[in-house]
């Protein structure tokens, strides 16, 4: 990345700019840039929103695994930007999540799931895999990797791994519900926030189950013509680039596997990144080609201009896989 576009970064909001220090800039956490732009993060209007709205956790009862304005996806997006327990509120946040533990190991989330759909029709503690992956992977970011309930959730979650990559699964809670596929099928989403969980601890990120779900996903974009499982496509819409990286698209697929060096020398890997690197603009700059409506408020949250969060997203990765 050009020494310009280093310094748009460096401008723009504090958790663009304290990534883009750490990620792209290698600096470290003691570099007194490093410290003074922290504490900017920490005080920023929207990260502070967030972390009140999540110390309602958990929040509004769950009926969309995709909806952008779950808490569950909030979480993970602080993590991702470097929050941790240590931080106030962090810990409190943390302590609300952990509280509902369920019996198999995963963390639960309040759900209501329709009788016509095999649920209950009631609200309930439960978790899907579809969900609970990406409660663990959030943990694990903000150093509790060591905790012996994280250790117990991660280890549950990885057991579920098939020699397809992960199937859709819930909690007994939910009784026979499952999404639109067949049973044999993987699940796209759930193996990929999988692998997600499984990046964030050394000796997973190289077992056998993630070699099976990152094998998985990039058999998926070889034969993504002739097979959507679980309805999960990887056509145009999958193509377009957004952010934050919550659901099923090209750019949470790539940022999730550039964690694994054997999945960044793939030559499907690399495919899917030349799409994403002829989108670039003419100044290497990269516009959100589909939003969140619940994300309008952030730089990201328009198609209109270049944003800063979108190309640092990219740029992390493109970092990732340079290393290789």
């Amino acid at each position: 990345m050009n020494d310009k576009n280093i310094e748009w970064l460096l401008q723009g909001d504090s958790w663009i700019e304290y990534r883009t220090r750490l990620d792209l800039l290698n600096q470290t956490e003691q570099d007194m840039q490093v410290i003074t732009v922290r504490k900017a993060m920490l005080t920023d209007a929207k990260i502070r929103s967030l972390l009140t709205e999540l110390m309602d956790w958990p929040g509004t009862v769950l009926n969309s695994h995709k909806s952008a304005s779950q808490p569950f996806h909030k979480l993970a997006f602080i993590a991702d930007l470097g929050l941790r327990v240590s931080d106030p509120p962090i810990k409190k946040i943390v302590n609300k999540v952990m509280e509902h533990q369920s019996k198999q190991g995963p963390f639960q989330l309040t759900m209501n799931i329709p009788s016509h759909f095999g649920g209950s029709g009631k609200d309930e503690w439960a978790w899907a895999l579809c969900d609970a992956p990406i409660v663990v992977a959030a943990l694990i970011q903000m150093g509790l990797s060591d905790d012996k309930r994280v250790q117990t959730a991660i280890k549950y979650l990885d057991g579920l791994v098939r020699d397809n990559g992960w199937p859709c699964v819930v909690s007994p809670e939910l009784g026979k519900f499952r999404g639109p596929g067949r049973k044999d099928n993987p699940c796209p989403y759930a193996t990929l926030v999988m692998l997600k969980a499984l990046a964030g601890i050394p000796e997973l990120q190289e077992g056998k189950s993630a070699k099976i779900g990152v094998e998985t996903l990039l058999s998926l974009w070889d034969t993504s013509r002739e097979r959507h499982p679980y309805m999960f496509f990887m056509g145009a819409d999958f193509r377009k680039l957004k952010a934050p990286l919550f659901w099923y698209d090209i750019l949470h697929v790539l940022d999730v596997l550039s964690h694994f060096k054997w999945a960044r020398k793939d030559k499907r890997f690399k495919e899917m990144l030349k799409i994403v690197e002829s989108k670039a603009d003419c100044d290497g700059r990269f516009v959100p080609e589909s939003i969140w409506t619940a994300w309008k408020d952030w730089d990201f949250g328009q198609k209109k201009i270049p944003s800063k969060g979108l190309t640092l997203f990219v740029q992390q990765i493109l970092k990732r896989t340079n290393a290789t």
